[in-house]
């Protein structure tokens, strides 16, 4: 039987366990799906040698950069992101080949598109996490200029929240939540920016899901903006890794 899991830490709560059993289960596929929690990523090794029935991980915090060092191949997305949240495993007699992919870009994309308009020309990302890395490489294929909103040392094209006004909120119409700010159970809280200045032609993207309107989405729809949850993306990247596993591209 074919196995799949999911590597992390910590792994409280896992909505790709729960996508992938309910999916085995109703498409009555021979496969289960589990959570593989390692308090270090130099444990990865180790579990792919003690469990030679899985042939595919996705990859989660904090560990989509981390496991590059272990890998074999790398798609194109991935090697120009720098993370990766999936791996396709591939067995022979005498060798273990692991490649990694990133479906997140195929996940935002493809929930993001149908919300834009022609105005979206500019976009704000608040973080600068591994997350925000295959937004950046959406928006540029799609030619949406983008900066991002920092509280660590600033690097080329960030930042500081404090520095975010009202012109610069007038001028990027898209705005994209890559913090972890809003997940439950810190449902009160919400990223540092300036959401009087939000009007009808703002569209808000939060990664976060879970609730399904974070404070950061609730404030946006008040002012009248178009918002949109991490929901569709996770389901998206989730539904891709599945035919990386099977198809091998």
């Amino acid at each position: 039987m074919k196995r799949y899991g999911l590597l992390g830490y910590p792994l409280t709560h896992s909505f790709s366990k729960r996508y992938f059993t309910e999916r085995f289960e109703n498409e009555k596929t021979a496969a289960t799906y589990e959570n593989f929690e390692i308090d270090s990523i130099e444990k990865f090794p180790q579990v792919v040698k003690d469990n030679p029935e899985v042939v595919g991980f996705n990859v989660t915090i904090p560990y989509k950069e981390q496991v590059i060092q272990y890998l074999d191949e790398l798609n194109d997305s991935a090697k120009e992101i720098g993370a990766v949240n999936t791996i396709r495993v591939t067995r022979t007699e005498n060798s273990i080949h692991l490649k990694g992919y990133n479906t997140d870009t195929f996940g935002f994309e493809s929930s993001l598109k149908p919300f834009l308009k022609d105005h979206h020309k500019k976009a704000l990302i608040l973080g600068t996490g591994g997350a925000s890395k295959a937004l950046k490489y959406v928006l540029g294929k799609l030619g949406i200029e983008y900066i991002s909103a920092s509280i660590e040392e600033l690097k080329e094209n960030e930042i500081r929240y404090e520095d975010i006004d009202e012109q610069m909120m007038n001028e990027r119409s898209l705005i994209i939540n890559a913090t972890p700010l809003g997940t439950y159970p810190k449902v009160e809280t919400f990223p540092n920016i300036p959401y009087e200045f939000i009007n009808g032609k703002h569209l808000l993207f939060d990664l976060v899901y879970n609730p399904e309107v974070t404070q950061f989405l609730a404030k946006g729809a008040a002012n009248g903006a178009t918002i949109k949850n991490g929901y569709e993306m996770l389901l998206n990247q989730a539904k891709r890794s599945y035919e990386i596993w099977q198809s091998g591209e």
